[in-house]
């Protein structure tokens, strides 16, 4: 991987993973080779024998990943929920879990209908910190956290989780999803997570072209199992898509930041509006775990994720969606375009009911990811969107 000449993330992000060709390409060339050659019988030319195993975009990325994360170890796979997907398929059968309950809805049905066929079961708390200590049995093997939630935006002590965890002598994993805050807010190894996670469909790549996800641990032990499991499995991404994301993580510093100045000026105007019941952003100074913000995250920011609960109900949260005009409706986040969504009927559907108001997943919940456009615009496009809700 080499040794970056600085530690400030805006150099790590321009930096970090870069590989210079023979022919001293200043960006990275893209290698769709599917195969290498060999010098004699298992015996490779270079680094590479077959790109399921291991491809230069790929592992450049891989390696961009643990830079940011403070890790040794990254591994890249073919969308955040793959990643998911490959850390669960790591435990042994018989295996308990314990996630937090207000999770993206595609985590919650891998937990409850797909890791439960190959027997993972998972509890579900809504307040991790208070219920850990009693939920954990003897099979217990990971901890599942998303600091902030989607789409709540509710925020974990990592640091707390993981003493927590440490006391109980039980040999489980710590997993942050880190997805929401990117690498540039928070980096949960630091404060005891065994692995970090993002769907880098996100803020990584943060244009909106590529579904791809990653990891980073600083486990030889769970990089290696992590990496075979990559491996055997094949769910890995395709050299363009790595490339295409290794692309946008070099302006990752300056997205974040603009998005997250951005949320924090909307998430004020929406919490002094008479058409808003509540606001969920981890920068307003009234968010129950805003200490815990200025801890975990760079600067205090709170990141370019909003929701809010709309008046009006289901009906006051279509309108609002069909009246924006900067803002698009549809699901994901994390680009450089502002998009907003309706989780109870989008993202979040596949829940049932009372476990989605259980965890403030209410029909009249909007989720808004700020983009980069210009902040006034985006605030006129607010006001104008919640006036049209609040006509008959």
């Amino acid at each position: 991987m080499g040794l970056l000449p600085s530690d400030q993330i805006s150099t790590k992000v321009v930096h970090a993973g870069e590989h210079v060709d023979i022919h001293g390409s200043v960006i990275e060339p893209i290698s769709l080779s599917t195969t290498f050659k060999q010098a004699s019988p298992a015996v490779p030319v270079g680094a590479y024998e077959y790109s399921r195993s291991q491809n230069p975009n790929r592992k450049n990325l891989e390696d961009a990943i643990a830079v940011l994360e403070n890790a040794k170890h990254g591994l890249a796979f073919s969308s955040g929920s793959a990643t998911t997907a490959v850390i669960l398929q790591s435990l042994p059968q018989g295996s308990h879990a314990i996630s937090i309950g207000d999770v993206y809805g595609g985590t919650h049905r891998y937990f409850n209908n797909v890791a439960n066929a190959h027997g993972v079961e998972t509890t579900f708390t809504n307040n991790l910190v208070e219920d850990l200590p009693t939920l954990i049995r003897e099979n217990t093997k990971l901890v599942w956290i998303e600091s902030p939630t989607n789409p709540t935006l509710k925020v974990t002590d990592i640091q707390l989780v993981s003493q927590i965890i440490k006391s109980s002598n039980k040999d489980i994993i710590l997993v942050v999803d880190n997805t929401f805050l990117s690498p540039y807010l928070s980096n949960p190894l630091n404060f005891g997570a065994d692995i970090v996670i993002h769907s880098a469909t996100k803020y990584i790549n943060g244009h909106s072209d590529v579904v791809l996800g990653v990891l980073a641990t600083n486990s030889q032990v769970l990089y290696d199992k992590l990496q075979y499991l990559q491996n055997a499995i094949g769910a890995v991404p395709s050299p363009f898509d790595a490339w295409l994301t290794h692309r946008g993580l070099k302006t990752l510093h300056l997205r974040v930041r603009t998005a997250s100045n951005s949320a924090q000026e909307i998430a004020e105007f929406l919490v002094k509006s008479d058409k808003v019941i509540s606001v969920n952003y981890p920068g307003l100074s009234s968010h129950p775990n805003n200490d815990i913000v200025k801890k975990q995250h760079r600067d205090g920011l709170g990141g370019g994720m909003i929701s809010f609960r709309i008046k009006g109900g289901a009906d006051g949260a279509a309108k609002f969606s069909a009246s924006t005009r900067l803002f698009t409706l549809a699901e994901s986040l994390g680009g450089i375009e502002s998009l907003l969504e309706v989780p109870a009927v989008m993202t979040h559907g596949g829940i049932p009911k009372d476990q989605r108001e259980a965890s403030g997943v209410y029909d009249d919940l909007i989720r808004l990811s700020v983009g980069i456009e210009d902040t006034g615009d985006l605030l006129k496009d607010i006001e104008q969107a919640l006036n049209a809700a609040a006509t008959n």
